[in-house]
């Protein structure tokens, strides 16, 4: 008996990963596929839609002849995708502007207008705050500025309905995705006719609304071809990064967070239904019709200390530079760092923010910034989660996941913030493996969503150091009464 396999593809915004997984979770193979962005002007952000898709095949074509397996061991593929991008199409779908992704911040006298007229109402039916990420945000500065681009358009997609569209001829958005548009009426679970006025754009511009079990059949024969697949196979919609992170790490019961920490970040909890913040400091984005997504990102994870690598000239690998904090006591000796480099969302929602150094003295050195970074970013985190904790309780279980979760150092540094036990999955791909195991639910080869906490491979539980998280406390109160102080500046 041949073995039973499933594929994920997971959308981001650095890279298309293609992972082959066994049933209960194992990584039998990983590929990785890059994709470029473009910044045509200062503080916009695109990437090339054709370059996705593109990407996309490549890395699935990749991963298949990495495993050497056959196409019957497959049974489904499940797709994640990063959230918030949009793009003009005409009516063969053929893109009319690039892909503007999440971090594009041009639009952001609109998101600021938007919250002083009726943002808020809006943001009670959406769940989603009004940032230049938005795509509703997108929209209004397409009007306001006469995009030609917009002005032609036939339908404005996101980039994974783009690679739907050409891959199955579809026009097909799942239910999380279209929460993140900002668009989406979460007591309806139809478009907001209110947003979609203001955005200038009819129903049926927009795709098609779906769940995240969604079968899609009949791929291209050509494209399967490419991709080494067999054209009968199953492909499963799935859903965002976000809400399939805390599914592929297992945070889908109350009081199990998930912390994702790439190159962006954010702090996310599952609940039954749908809620908003009194302040709109976090998000509510739909899973499926019964359970939802609330937390923050934020804009800076991994760029920062990207940032300072670059900007100290530092020749060697992450590792060996996380490696200079370690000579650094917790607390940094004083140094704090706000990492509001790339402007910020949770949980200050200013694409205006900046980053800030405080405490800089004449003994501090190049490992005391590294240090202060490593901090800041965690602080951040931190503070996303006290606004999450206002809402749904203290956290329980906090699982982690992305690229930062390979540093042991920044994972005991975030268990000690945190005061908390620090759960690390044994893959880093818990996005793919929540699409993944999405797509096994929808063929009906297991049962539910929540049968995954048993399929989970966890590597390692970190506990806190409890005299490092005393130290952490009273340094995050500096932080936080920086930060609040600072906001009027920005």
């Amino acid at each position: 008996m041949s073995r039973e396999l499933v594929i994920a593809l997971d959308i981001g915004t650095t890279s298309a990963k293609a992972v082959i997984f066994e049933l209960n979770g194992k990584l039998v193979a990983e590929a990785e596929t890059m994709i470029a962005s473009y910044y045509p002007q200062p503080g916009w952000v695109e990437q090339d839609p054709v370059e996705i898709e593109r990407s996309s095949v490549g890395a699935i074509r990749d991963v298949m002849e990495k495993a050497q397996i056959k196409q019957d061991e497959l049974l489904t593929l499940g797709i994640s995708c990063a959230m918030h991008s949009l793009i003009c199409v005409d009516n063969n779908y053929k893109p009319l502007s690039k892909a503007i992704i999440w971090s594009d911040g041009r639009s952001n006298e609109q998101a600021k207008e938007l919250r002083q007229i009726n943002g808020k109402e809006i943001y009670e039916r959406t769940g989603l705050p009004n940032h230049p990420m938005s795509p509703f945000s997108k929209l209004l500065w397409m009007k306001e500025t006469n995009f030609e681009p917009y002005n032609e358009a036939t339908y404005f997609i996101s980039a994974k309905e783009y690679v739907i569209q050409k891959w199955f001829g579809q026009r097909l958005i799942d239910y999380s995705m279209a929460s993140a548009t900002g668009l989406f009426n979460m007591n309806t679970f139809d478009w907001d006719e209110e947003a979609l006025a203001l955005a200038g754009v009819k129903k049926n511009q927009l795709s098609q609304i779906v769940p995240p079990t969604e079968i899609l059949t009949g791929i291209d024969k050509g494209i399967a071809d490419e991709m080494g697949i067999s054209s009968d196979m199953r492909f499963v919609i799935g859903s965002a990064d976000g809400q399939l992170a805390n599914l592929g790490s297992g945070a889908i019961s109350p009081g199990e967070v998930a912390i994702s920490a790439g190159t962006s970040g954010a702090i996310r909890q599952m609940i039954s239904g749908f809620e908003v913040s009194e302040n709109q400091e976090t998000f509510c984005y739909a899973f499926t019709k019964e359970l939802s997504i609330i937390g923050g990102p934020t804009n800076n994870g991994g760029i920062a200390l990207q940032w300072l690598k670059e900007l100290i000239e530092y020749e060697g690998s992450f590792e060996e530079l996380t490696a200079e904090a370690e000579q650094v006591a917790p607390g940094a000796e004083g140094l704090l760092f706000l990492p509001y480099i790339n402007g910020e969302r949770a949980p200050v929602w200013n694409q205006e923010a900046k980053g800030n150094f405080f405490g800089l003295s004449i003994t501090h050195k190049k490992e005391h910034l590294v240090r202060a970074v490593l901090e800041g970013i965690t602080y951040n985190l931190y503070h996303i989660g006290q606004a999450l904790e206002r809402q749904a309780g203290e956290p329980e279980k906090i699982f982690v996941n992305g690229g930062l979760a390979r540093s042991p150092l920044w994972v005991q540094m975030l268990a000690d913030v945190f005061g908390k036990e620090v759960y690390l999955s044994e893959s880093h791909h818990s996005a793919a493996w929540g699409a993944a195991w999405t797509a096994l639910v929808a063929i009906g080869k297991v049962d539910s969503f929540e049968e995954i906490k048993q399929n989970i491979p966890i590597e390692a539980i970190i506990k806190p150091n409890e005299e490092n998280h005393e130290i952490y406390a009273k340094a995050f109160v500096k932080y936080e009464q920086i930060a609040r102080d600072l906001a009027k500046y920005f």
